[in-house]
């Protein structure tokens, strides 16, 4: 995102939360588009990518000890718990961009609305997840023990499954990972290689 995208929309965000909303638009400004390092197809893109994402956790690192910092009461790194990131992951939905139907919305489970509604903006489950991921790791990186790891809290995991099965409903889109299917010939390579036993011989 570059300097004009951020000036702008800063200015649509009231003043009282100025420095908490500054930290937010940097991290969802490309949660959505950098995820993990994607395979390459040659060693300068994957320095290109490698280098993206690590710059994107340097941000993302950042932007999270602000937010703790003009959280209120201030709240160190070493106090954060489970909780204190669920409540960062329900702050950054008011700067969603991603339409999830209610219920009793008539486009429930629809992929293509024809019309527009009243349905709330959140974050998207797969921006918040990559988020999750970058910040678990620069946690790690930065010194933290990984048993004390918030980002890898249960309550985390929990909420992160919770999203993703409410939005899929929701949009009437599958997150679901298909599982590949072994080939046929591999199959029946791996068939041959186990071993028979010889039948048991009968007791005389």
């Amino acid at each position: 995102m570059d300097s004009h995208s951020v000036s702008h929309m800063n200015s649509t965000i009231s003043e009282n939360n100025d420095n908490n909303t500054a930290a937010a638009l940097m991290i969802i400004g490309s949660s959505s588009t950098t995820t993990s390092p994607p395979t390459p197809s040659s060693a300068g893109a994957a320095t290109s990518s490698s280098s993206r994402y690590e710059n994107q956790k340097r941000r993302d690192w950042n932007t999270f000890g602000q937010y703790l910092k003009n959280h209120r009461p201030p709240l160190s790194l070493s106090r954060c718990s489970g909780a204190h990131v669920l409540e960062f992951l329900r702050y950054l939905d008011q700067f969603g961009k991603t339409k999830v139907h209610t219920p009793i919305c008539p486009f429930y489970g629809h992929q293509n609305p024809p019309a527009p509604c009243p349905c709330p903006l959140r974050q998207a489950w797969g921006s918040l997840d990559a988020l999750i991921g970058r910040l678990r790791a620069a946690f790690e990186e930065n010194g933290g023990k990984p048993e004390a790891n918030p980002f890898g809290a249960r309550a985390v995991r929990l909420y992160l499954r919770e999203v993703r099965d409410v939005q899929s409903k929701a949009r009437g889109i599958s997150y679901e990972k298909k599982k590949r299917k072994r080939p046929p010939q591999q199959q029946q390579q791996q068939q041959k290689q186990i071993p028979l036993l010889p039948p048991a011989s009968s007791a005389s």
